[in-house]
């Protein structure tokens, strides 16, 4: 492998604005995570911090490997697919888990699980006749 000496200033120049674009993305993320008061909102910005922050950090990745070793380095493409599919996955997961805990302790502001099923009944029943 070159020594990273040996990278062009253009490759240098896009390899650290993505990084940086990554790095500010999963700091914002973190910063969400803190500042806002619900674990509904609280849940939101750090998804979409790793996914954008990593995909930032990946491509900066790609640029810098593929210019120093002269072919193209894809596997990074294969880590940006697994943290995009699991992401959102776990985000469900938890908001459901947390939907579900709320609904069942009947805390204050969360709609109950039978009057969503019933207007959604009743819609359906209406557009019919």
């Amino acid at each position: 492998m070159t020594p990273p000496a040996d990278l062009p200033v253009w490759a240098a120049l896009l390899t650290a604005f993505f990084l940086l674009l990554g790095s500010a993305l999963t700091l914002l993320g973190s910063v969400g995570l803190l500042r806002f008061r619900s674990f509904y909102e609280r849940i939101h910005a750090p998804t979409l911090g790793t996914t954008w922050g990593t995909g930032g950090v990946l491509t900066a990745s790609i640029i810098f490997h593929s210019v120093l070793q002269s072919k193209p380095v894809l596997h990074e493409i294969l880590i940006a697919l697994f943290v995009t599919v699991t992401t959102p996955v776990s985000l469900m997961l938890l908001a459901r888990a947390a939907l579900y805990r709320d609904r069942s302790e009947g805390n204050v502001g969360v709609p109950p699980f039978e009057a969503a099923a019933v207007s959604q009944d009743e819609q359906r029943r209406s557009s019919n006749t």
